[in-house]
């Protein structure tokens, strides 16, 4: 890359800046005429669209609020007063509850916090694992440990990983409602874990919540250590730069400020139609998916430390195109599927296929330079060629592999990988997504299907409760017939769900 003297380079299909250590090459994306030609006017809209995302404008139309997510590292750009007060007080008050962590000021009865478990689920657990796996220090002021899921025997691996420092242990439960299933679920057995030990849980909580939730209230009324804000314009998949990324992952040693700083920077280089990257990428996947996801999204870091990040994509990039009707109402069916490893375990992975096996994919190649040698980076074959120099000799190589056999690719190059060049990283797919989603005419801020989820498996649970009181009246000898308590409960046409649940039971084949 060129050096730090802030200028940017752009080719017709690529641009460099080199003040933020970023290169984007996306000249291996096939183009057809007619569909630039498109591009051109399309992005003028799209940049439109997100100065008035920016602005303030209602986004998100079934739930009639803001989309702000923007505004988290930028807090002078908010569209109100008090917007701004609550990022920037918000912002000092994870400072001051992180240093007074570290230092020994908050502590619960004398011992200092050395662990942390976070419960959360979706963007409220992908967000901080990514931040706390790529960029937690070596000698990191606390040993982090997530509960994501509903999972009892998940549960139970984390309880068992802090059970000998649960009195040092300190817990962030999210969740914005409160009364999401699955962190609510995790919360209620952690405190009777820590109980059935004899640990006051209250004295060793935080809670990261919408104000006035269930969850909110309970924190208060039980006296936790703390609550952090989730404001209602900020959705999940986009809140790794408010509180629920930015808490654990300072907790944890990261240098957050510079996470922020460098989100805000990508943020500014891609807010107009000349060298924007983020409108670049964009243009990239709308090309190789021809408008229309017919092609999957394969992200292939060379980096441990961004072993996660193809994890957190999926989440950003699929709720967020994932729609079936556009704003108008009609049916589109659109979506980019995502799926990736890093490199270069690929190699032995799924590369072959990606090679030789259907064209149906485009690649994102995200390499980081070496300029300087690492501790214990041993010299291999000669004085000159080093372990990080088979690592980007890997990359290279498979990028090339695939573009001689007709497949297209994309790479992303940083200077380096740490906070801030992280932070660049988010914003430019949350800003990339966003483009990309006024090019196909969808909203990327509601998720119909996620909340068409939720109710599905309610109905789920209140149809088994249901059975369960049925089951209770009966005789233990008799064998329940789906068909037969279908009928007893009015629910004529739930007769294959209760099968299975009857089978997932023990009831046997019914």
């Amino acid at each position: 890359m060129a050096a730090n003297n802030g200028s940017v380079k752009k080719h017709r299909f690529s641009t460099v800046i080199p003040s933020l250590g970023f290169a984007l090459d996306g000249s291996k994306i096939r183009r057809e005429a007619k569909r630039s030609r498109l591009l051109e006017n399309l992005s003028s809209l799209a940049i439109g669209a997100m100065e008035r995302l920016e602005r303030g404008a209602i986004a998100n139309g079934s739930e009639n609020r803001m989309v702000g997510h923007y505004w988290l590292r930028a807090p002078e750009l908010a569209p109100t007063d008090a917007i701004r007060a609550s990022i920037e007080e918000t912002r000092t008050s994870i400072y001051e509850f992180t240093r007074k962590v570290h230092r020994g000021e908050i502590m619960a009865n004398g011992r200092h916090f050395t662990h942390l478990l976070c419960i959360g689920i979706g963007g409220s657990a992908l967000g901080p694992q990514l931040l706390c796996d790529a960029l937690r220090p070596p000698r990191s002021p606390m040993e982090v440990f997530f509960i994501d899921n509903t999972d009892p025997d998940g549960f139970v691996r984390c309880f068992l990983a802090v059970e000998n420092h649960l009195d040092r242990t300190l817990v962030l439960v999210t969740s914005k409602s409160g009364s999401t299933p699955e962190p609510r679920n995790a919360l209620v057995s952690t405190v009777e874990f820590f109980h059935s030990r004899g640990i006051r849980f209250a004295d060793r909580a935080i809670a990261i919540t919408g104000e006035g939730s269930s969850l909110h209230r309970q924190a208060v009324w039980e006296k936790w250590l703390g609550t952090f804000p989730m404001w209602d314009w900020v959705g999940g998949r986009t809140s790794i730069t408010s509180a629920v990324g930015l808490l654990p992952a300072a907790l944890c040693g990261v240098n957050v400020e510079a996470f922020l700083n460098g989100a805000a920077a990508m943020d500014r280089h891609t807010r107009g139609l000349e060298n924007n990257p983020a409108l670049l990428l964009a243009q990239c996947w709308y090309h190789a998916v021809e408008g229309k996801g017919k092609r999957d999204m394969v992200i292939l870091p060379y980096r441990d430390a961004l072993s996660l990040f193809p994890r957190y994509l999926q989440q950003l990039v699929m709720e967020s195109l994932g729609k079936r009707c556009n704003r108008q109402g009609e049916e589109v069916w659109q979506g980019v599927s995502v799926y990736g490893n890093k490199g270069s375990t690929d190699q032995h992975a799924y590369i072959q296929q990606l090679r030789d096996g259907p064209n149906n994919f485009f690649a994102t190649f995200i390499g980081v330079l070496n300029r300087q040698r690492f501790n214990g980076d041993v010299d291999f074959l000669s004085s000159l060629i080093t372990a990080s120099d088979y690592l980007e000799g890997f990359l290279l190589g498979t990028q090339a592999a695939l573009n001689e056999n007709g497949r297209q690719t994309i790479s992303i190059t940083l200077d380096k990988l740490d906070a801030f060049s992280l932070g660049m990283l988010i914003a430019l797919y949350e800003r990339a997504v966003g483009f990309y989603a006024e090019f196909i005419d969808i909203n990327a801020y509601d998720q119909p299907g996620v909340e068409a989820g939720k109710k599905a498996a309610a109905r789920i649970l209140a149809l088994k409760e249901k059975v369960l009181n049925y089951l209770g009246k009966q005789r233990k000898s008799m064998i329940p017939e789906a068909s037969i308590i279908a009928k007893q409960l009015e629910c004529k046409d739930d007769v294959e769900m209760i099968a299975i649940l009857l089978q997932r039971m023990g009831y046997g084949d019914v």
